[in-house]
C-alpha cells in the first residue's frame, strides 16, 4: 500500500471507504481508469475531514453512475449534461460525485464552456486552484500513484490559494465567489498574484458576467458551509454578497442569524452526518429580514428550481409540526425523544435550534445531540455481534436499535463513595510528651 492509499484510508470514514472501495471495483469491471479528485484530495492532504467524494473517470461518467446506482444501491441526485457528472448519494448517507475528465474552452466570460473529452492530466489543468488540481489513481497498475500538474500539494503545505492560469477570472467570474468561500474554509490567504488577477477581473467588471445559474451552483455551495456566519461576513466586506440582492447589506445581511445558524450546526458530535438538506434552511436565514418584494427579486436572481424554491415553505410546516411533537409530555424517557429525532431530516432539528422559543425543546434538542447520540453510537456493530446475532440481517439491525433504546434509558451508575482518609492525630501538649531533654550541664 502506498503512503497517499494509507493517508486516504486514515482520513475517510468505514461508510466513506466502503464507497471507495465499491466504485473502485466496479470501474475496474467495466475498464475505465477512476481516480479520486477535487475537494476529497485537497482536504485529505490537508487535515480536514473530507465531507464529499470526487472521482473523475476517463471515460463516460454517466455510464459508471448508472451501474453505481444499481449495484451499489446509490440514489441519483443531479446530473450535469455539459460536463457529465453525476451526484449521488449512497444508503449510507455518504454522497459524491463522478465526473468524466474533460478540458473547457470560453469563448466569451462567463458563457458556457466548450467541453471535449481529455485525459486526467488535462483535466486537471483547467480547473480554479491548484490546491483542487489534485487526483489519486484508483487503478490496479498505478494504484496510489498522485498526479499534481501544478503543484497543489505544495500549495497546501503553504496554504496558499493559486489560480491556474491568469484568466482563470475572466473566463468563469463566480471563481471570484468561490476564492473567498475557499478561503474562509481552510484558512488559507491568496497568494499576490491571483489577488491581483481578482482585482483585474473586477475592475473589468466580470462580476457583472456571472450568470444566473453560477450565481445559484455557488449558492448551494456556501448553504453546506458550516461556517455560515464568517462566509456570509466575509462575502459581505469584500462586496459579493449584494450580487445576490442590493439589499443584502448591514442588519438585512442578518449576521445574528448566521451567528445562530453556525452555533447550531457545530451541536451535532464531530463525524455525525445529519442528512440536512441545508439549502432550505440557509434561504430562510438569508431571506428573514428582506421585505416580499426583495425577497422575492432575490429568489428571481438567481435560477433556483421551483422545488428548491418551494422547499422553503415545505422546511418552516414541517418544523412548525416537529416543535409541538417536542413540547409534547409523553416524551419522558430518552429512547421516546430518540426515536422521533433518528428519523427527523436534520435541516428540522436544526431550524428549530435557530427559531423555536421553547426552552424545552431547545434543551431536548441539546440533550439528543450532546448525551443520546454518543451513547447510541457505543452500540457499535462489533458489541452487536457479541450477542450472536448475524450481521447484515434484519435481525441484526432490529437487535441493534434494541440495545440502542436499552442503552439510553438505563440509569447512570452511580459512582461508589470514596472513604474521607481519616484526620491526622491532634498534636500532642508538652505536658503529655514529658519532658525534654535537659541541657548538659557546662
Amino acid at each position: 500500500m502506498s503512503d497517499y492509499m494509507f493517508m486516504l484510508e486514515s482520513h475517510l470514514s468505514a461508510d466513506q471507504f466502503r464507497v471507495v472501495d465499491g466504485v473502485q471495483a466496479l470501474a475496474s469491471a467495466s475498464g475505465v481508469s477512476l481516480f479520486l479528485t477535487g475537494g476529497a484530495m485537497r482536504d485529505m492532504l490537508g487535515g480536514f475531514p473530507v465531507r464529499d467524494l470526487d472521482f473523475t473517470v476517463e471515460g463516460s461518467a454517466i455510464k459508471l453512475a448508472r451501474t453505481v446506482e444499481q449495484k451499489l444501491h446509490a440514489a441519483i441526485l443531479s446530473t450535469d449534461d455539459l460536463r457529465k457528472s453525476v451526484e449521488l448519494r449512497f444508503p449510507s448517507g455518504v454522497t459524491a460525485e463522478i465526473g468524466t475528465a474533460h478540458s473547457e474552452r470560453f469563448a466569451k466570460s462567463g458563457a458556457k464552456p466548450q467541453v471535449a473529452l481529455a485525459t486526467i492530466h488535462e483535466d486537471l489543468r483547467t480547473r480554479d486552484f491548484t490546491v483542487n488540481a489534485i487526483a489519486l489513481s484508483l487503478n490496479k497498475a498505478s494504484l496510489g500513484l498522485l498526479i499534481d500538474p501544478t503543484n497543489g500539494v505544495g500549495d497546501i503545505e503553504r496554504k496558499e490559494l493559486r489560480a491556474i492560469h491568469n484568466y482563470s477570472f475572466y473566463d468563469d467570474p463566480s471563481r471570484l465567489l468561490r476564492m473567498v468561500r475557499f478561503r474562509v474554509r481552510l484558512g488559507y490567504t491568496v497568494d499576490e498574484r491571483t489577488k491581483l488577477q481578482a482585482e483585474n477581473a473586477r475592475e473589468a467588471e466580470m462580476l457583472t458576467k456571472i450568470t444566473p445559474e453560477a450565481l445559484a451552483a455557488e449558492l448551494r455551495h456556501i448553504a453546506k458551509e458550516p461556517q455560515s456566519a464568517d462566509l456570509l461576513q466575509a462575502l459581505e466586506q469584500e462586496g459579493l454578497l449584494t450580487l445576490y440582492s442590493p439589499a443584502l447589506t448591514g442588519p438585512k445581511a442578518n449576521q445574528p442569524g448566521f451567528v445562530k445558524l453556525q452555533k447550531a450546526r457545530q451541536l451535532p458530535p464531530f463525524g455525525w452526518d445529519l442528512r440536512a438538506n441545508c439549502l432550505p434552511l440557509f434561504l430562510c436565514v438569508l431571506l428573514e429580514k428582506l421585505n416580499a418584494k426583495e425577497a422575492q427579486a432575490l429568489l428571481k436572481s438567481v435560477a433556483l428550481e421551483k422545488s428548491e424554491i418551494a422547499s422553503i415553505q415545505k422546511l418552516e410546516a414541517a418544523a412548525k409540526k416537529l416543535d409541538r411533537d417536542l413540547k409534547s409530555p409523553k416524551l419522558q424517557k430518552p429512547s421516546q425523544l430518540y426515536k422521533v429525532l433518528i428519523k427527523t431530516p436534520g435541516e428540522q432539528i436544526l431550524y428549530l435550534t435557530v427559531y423555536s422559543a421553547q426552552r424545552i425543546v431547545q434543551d431536548r434538542i441539546r440533550n439528543y445531540f450532546q448525551k443520546y447520540l454518543p451513547a447510541a453510537a457505543e452500540i457499535t456493530d462489533e458489541v452487536v455481534a457479541v450477542a450472536g446475532v448475524a450481521p447484515g440481517t434484519p435481525k441484526f439491525q432490529k437487535t441493534k436499535e434494541e440495545m440502542i433504546l436499552k442503552r439510553l434509558d438505563a440509569r447512570p451508575k452511580k459512582p461508589e463513595p470514596v472513604p474521607e482518609p481519616a484526620p491526622p492525630p491532634p498534636p500532642m501538649s508538652s505536658f503529655a510528651r514529658g519532658p525534654g531533654p535537659r541541657a548538659p550541664r557546662t
